[in-house]
């Protein structure tokens, strides 16, 4: 099967689809470069690289932050974007992922997809003609980890040979991380219910030295510099409700748990949040939560990889 072939300004072209899409040494141009673009925003200072270029946005699952942070980003580069629910389109009615693909990739200049199965936005981005961003997946959230770790470097430093503890559900939030681990040179703690844990074949076997997997939440914790957690129960698995409430129960992030972490530890969430489940309260609106800061970086990170994937690396 031949697939559409396209370059962009910088070369071939570029999609992001899982975490390692991007080197070591591009993620940390990447979170420069955020900063860079951050700093232009926060000066109101015109800045359109961008100009005249369209980015089509394709929903499959719901989203607030998602949506709001592509949008809003493209305009502020210059360009605009355009909303699809999947439901409305031809790929709700079965049209093959391949065809909407080469037929959209034609007409927009980069796409970015929110939806639940991987395997479609890896067929989508084969026949894709302009760079394909994953915006979520059941098995990666490689934008939000992306944010989450420029907001770690924003407000402690580099984050290679830091402690990052993950509470909860092993869901495609917690295999991202995973991947950023290997990545960049930190170790990530995973505690979950024996019947949550990893997925160890999806991991890369040659890099599983920086992940240790600790039941016990409160251990887990224990001189961590970063505590973060998700939802119990993702998009898509609604009907397991009520048994994952009951499986969750001990492994709610608590005051008692964050005093076991770093003094200057922080605690993050890709949010939306239910408090007195996953969080308590106290935790998420208190003084270590920097969630607020994590769901406004995803504005900027996004700016500077949209940017990247079209233009490649600008001088700051």
């Amino acid at each position: 099967m031949s697939c559409d072939i396209s370059t962009t300004k910088s070369g071939p072209v570029r999609h992001y689809l899982q975490f390692n899409d991007l080197s070591r040494d591009e993620c940390l141009y990447l979170f420069e470069r955020a900063r860079v673009l951050k700093q232009k925003f926060k000066h109101y200072e015109t800045y359109h690289p961008l100009h005249d270029r369209t980015l089509v946005l394709i929903f499959e699952k719901s989203s607030t932050r998602t949506r709001l942070s592509f949008e809003a980003g493209i305009y502020q580069l210059g360009g605009h974007a355009v909303y699809m629910n999947m439901r409305d389109t031809q790929l709700g009615r079965g049209e093959p992922a391949e065809d909407t693909a080469r037929i959209i990739s034609r007409m927009v200049d980069l796409i970015m997809i929110r939806t639940f199965e991987q395997s479609m936005l890896q067929r989508f981005a084969m026949h894709s003609r302009v760079p394909v961003i994953n915006g979520l997946t059941n098995e990666a959230h490689p934008c939000q980890v992306l944010t989450d770790i420029f907001t770690y470097i924003e407000q402690r430093g580099p984050i290679q040979g830091k402690v990052v503890t993950w509470i909860g559900d092993a869901n495609n939030m917690a295999h991202t991380w995973a991947d950023a681990a290997q990545q960049l040179g930190f170790t990530l703690r995973v505690s979950t219910p024996p019947e949550y844990r990893l997925e160890r074949a999806r991991l890369n076997i040659s890099r599983t030295d920086c992940i240790e997997e600790i039941e016990d939440p409160s251990a887990a914790c224990a001189d961590a510099d970063l505590v973060t957690t998700d939802v119990w129960t993702s998009m898509g698995f609604e009907a397991e409700n009520e048994v994952r409430k009951q499986a969750f129960a001990h492994w709610t992030v608590t005051p008692e748990r964050m005093a076991r972490a770093r003094p200057n530890a922080l605690f993050m969430h890709c949010l939306p949040a239910h408090r007195g489940e996953e969080v308590s309260a106290k935790v998420i609106d208190g003084p270590q939560s920097v969630v607020w800061e994590e769901a406004e970086n995803r504005l900027h990170v996004q700016k500077a990889l949209m940017e990247f994937l079209l233009l490649g690396r600008m001088a700051s």
